[in-house]
């Protein structure tokens, strides 16, 4: 890690009253999520974590300071990830492929999800305009027709098996019970 990050992790620690471990640990969440998404699990945050711009979670659910909180310290460290995204000088590589317009992995006739999320090789997208929900699981994606569900909670957990969640106004929706597209 350059000097100058460090000296930038140890400000942003001690500005948002965090420890620099904290600091880092989501620093590598937002490089793993495009500078755009974190998901990560840190004492001081109060464990497991989710942020995106407009939507942070925290395990202490009804603790908004602790939301506000890390809503700050996530902002201004997806700031400096869009700065210096590999966080180390741009000179030193041997070679960089040109940036895409888009890093979404689902088809582009779905249009713009309106959620999105990953943790390991299980991804999803929600797509409430084309009633559309694609899930990718590995390499394999897979489109499912959400008819008249109006998905508004996921919810992605990682133990012995990786599992979604979904809920719309119905309650739980059951992703085998969706007609393929």
């Amino acid at each position: 890690m350059p000097l100058n990050e460090e000296a930038f992790i140890e400000r942003v620690s001690i500005r948002h009253s965090v420890s620099t471990d904290a600091v880092r640990t989501i620093l590598r969440a937002l490089r793993s999520g495009g500078g755009t998404m974190a998901q990560f699990s840190h004492s001081d945050c109060g464990g497991m974590s989710q942020w995106s711009p407009g939507m942070t979670m925290v395990g202490d659910m009804f603790n908004n300071s602790l939301k506000s909180k890390l809503d700050a310290l996530c902002t201004e460290l997806a700031a400096y990830v869009a700065q210096a995204p590999s966080g180390r000088d741009r000179d030193e590589v041997s070679y960089r492929a040109p940036r895409q317009a888009s890093d979404s992995w689902w088809p582009s006739h779905l249009g713009s999800p309106s959620a999105v999320g990953a943790q390991n090789d299980l991804q999803y997208a929600v797509f409430p305009s084309t009633r559309r929900l694609a899930i990718k699981d590995g390499g394999h994606i897979e489109i499912y027709d959400t008819g008249d569900h109006q998905i508004f909670g996921v919810a992605q957990a990682q133990s012995t098996d990786q599992t979604l969640t979904f809920t719309s106004q119905g309650g739980l929706v059951r992703v085998s019970n969706l007609p393929k597209v």
